[in-house]
């Protein structure tokens, strides 16, 4: 089964805040633009899953717009960006160092700004993965966010049950707000990984 991962469309915060969970909304220039080029490239047919947040509903809608006969995505909270906590809207550099040192300390399973762990993280895209295979048959789309697909990558490379012992690690490279790539899935199903 081939997934489009498709990251949503910039918002207006800079790239210098911390903005996982935070509900920003996207441009809705950019989300336009976006929604057009996706219109251009997807299959006629495919099952769609969408992040609960403004941002990723803001472009599922505006490609829903545009195939009007498509059958409304599927919400699913596994497909929200990862969750900073305390660190959320903060600039990076305002984020303790030993905080940050901690983090990288235990990078699978300590809680940056008492969110979540990366272990977590996977533990839902894994889920989410495992639902999607399910629905096989057609190609799937998620709409959602960079941390969602670095974690996707990060099982794809590594395996269903590994976890980064470090972030030297994990996957660097995620598509730009409004851009994509497509992953193809194993075939069958597997049980999801445990954080």
């Amino acid at each position: 089964m081939r997934l489009w991962l498709v990251r949503h469309a910039r918002t207006g915060l800079t790239s210098d805040v911390c903005c996982g969970r935070t509900d920003a909304p996207a441009d809705p220039e950019a989300t336009a633009q976006a929604a057009q080029r996706l219109h251009a490239v997807l299959p006629p047919a495919f099952v769609w899953w969408v992040s609960p947040l403004i941002r990723a509903w803001q472009l599922a809608q505006a490609l829903q717009a545009l195939r009007p006969a498509l059958p409304a995505p599927l919400a699913d909270a596994r497909l929200a960006e990862f969750d900073f906590g305390a660190w959320e809207g903060r600039r990076w550099d305002d984020v303790p160092r030993a905080e940050l040192d901690a983090w990288a300390g235990d990078f699978a399973h300590a809680r940056p700004g008492g969110g979540e762990s990366v272990a977590a993280l996977l533990a839902r895209v894994r889920q989410a993965l495992h639902a999607s295979l399910i629905k096989g048959g057609v190609e799937g789309v998620w709409i959602t966010h960079a941390g969602v697909i670095r974690a996707v990558r990060y099982t794809l490379c590594a395996g269903e049950q590994a976890l980064p012992c470090s972030a030297h690690e994990w996957p660097v490279d995620a598509p730009a707000c409004g851009e994509w790539t497509c992953v193809t899935l194993p075939e069958g199903t597997h049980s999801p990984a445990r954080p």
